[in-house]
């Protein structure tokens, strides 16, 4: 292979890869225009203790009004977005690892019936308390 060839053929290989790049960028900010398909899902913890259960959501950057709870007899949603920062919207990016636009999230529970008892974030994290019905009639 002749010099040339070489520089042609790097060329060809780096004109790939930033159209790769661009392609994956138009579909990451195309998808924090829509607005009801989701395009990731958190991250999720789920323990019980003896009188509850409790769920840790991955959140960080998630304004509390962003996020709906649905808890029914099939299990949990979590959905919401986190939208792009309005700097990153005119930057170059050099990568994009945290996911962003509409997200949601289905959790399987335990058997039982429950309740929503308590809601709040604390340190990037939605943390939902589910109490079982049956505990509330004993209080």
């Amino acid at each position: 292979m002749r010099a040339d060839d070489r520089r042609l053929w790097m060329w060809a290989e780096a004109l790939d890869l930033l159209q790769g790049g661009e392609r994956w960028q138009h579909r990451v900010l195309a998808c924090e225009n829509l607005q009801s398909v989701p395009c990731w899902e958190p991250s999720v913890d789920l323990y019980e203790n003896s009188d509850e259960l409790r769920l840790l959501v991955a959140l960080p950057g998630v304004d509390s009004r962003q996020i709906e709870v649905v808890l029914d007899e099939a299990g949990l949603v979590v959905r919401g977005r986190r939208p792009i920062p309005q700097a990153l919207r005119r930057a170059t990016i050099h990568r994009l690892e945290i996911p962003y636009g509409p997200f949601e999230r289905w959790i399987a529970l335990p058997p039982g019936n429950y309740r929503l008892h308590e809601q709040f974030l604390e340190d990037g994290c939605l943390v939902l308390v589910l109490r079982h019905l049956r505990d509330d009639h004993a209080i």
